[in-house]
């Protein structure tokens, strides 16, 4: 089983949420599912919570050694698998799905002997169709094109772009049905952005390379990212995300 984590930042009734999530197993949920069917958490309320939904320096450390210590319980007793941490409203909550639960009093026990200043509870229920996985910390369309234009960006930033400065950035979409191809074109050029060519993916579905000038910063490659997801599926169909040249200042 693959695995690798994304980190992004969403809002939970009304609240802003930092999300921590195990991707790699997205391929395999329906498999798993059927292994690890009971949900199960541990939540910890934080001494020094942030408004942001992150962890302050001062209690970061002390955060991450007891996810490790739940991590090391979680493979000692071979009974789950660990999915997701969830950071909000001024408490850290661990997600896993596990097979069983009949030792998960020993599970707690040997995870948190170290961690008794904390105020922690645990608990955990059937959800044989993982949706807290699939509906908490899975991100939707929206949210997976945020966490890409950050990658997107940093990378930009490694190489010494300063972000601020306007350039050509290209974007695809592609179109399952090309029935709304012309409105689909006008609402992109109502929109300052220029068509470049018509293209087609390796599984023959048209669409289309268009660019407009414009900066690669994060706040503002996000609202443009966003609105072109709306206008593709307004014409049924897919943004499919985009690409720029370095400029350094």
């Amino acid at each position: 089983m693959q695995e690798y984590w994304e980190l992004y930042m969403k809002n939970l009734e009304g609240k802003p949420a930092s999300i921590q999530f195990n991707a790699g197993i997205s391929m395999e949920v329906d498999e798993l599912q059927y292994t690890y069917p009971i949900v199960a958490f541990v939540k910890a309320k934080l001494k020094d919570p942030k408004e942001n939904g992150l962890l302050s320096e001062n209690e970061e450390p002390e955060i991450l050694f007891m996810e490790d210590k739940l991590e090391a319980a979680m493979i000692k007793f071979r009974i789950g698998k660990y999915v997701g941490r969830v950071i909000s409203d001024g408490y850290v909550t661990f997600l896993y799905y596990v097979q069983f639960t009949y030792n998960w009093p020993d599970f707690i026990e040997f995870a948190l002997n170290e961690h008794g200043s904390y105020e922690v509870t645990n608990g955990h229920s059937e959800d044989a169709e993982w949706n807290y996985y699939k509906k908490l910390l899975y991100p939707t369309a929206r949210e997976w094109q945020l966490i890409q234009n950050h990658k997107v960006c940093d990378n930009l930033k490694q190489q010494g772009d300063s972000l601020h400065l306007a350039r050509a950035i290209e974007h695809k979409i592609f179109m399952p049905s090309v029935e709304k191809k012309e409105a689909l074109q006008e609402a992109l050029l109502a929109k300052g952005f220029k068509i470049k060519t018509e293209i087609e993916n390796e599984d023959g579905i048209k669409g289309l390379d268009f660019y407009r000038l414009d900066k690669p910063f994060y706040h503002d490659i996000d609202a443009i990212t966003l609105s072109l997801i709306d206008i593709a599926e307004a014409h049924d169909a897919q943004y499919d995300g985009w690409e720029t040249s370095v400029v350094k200042s």
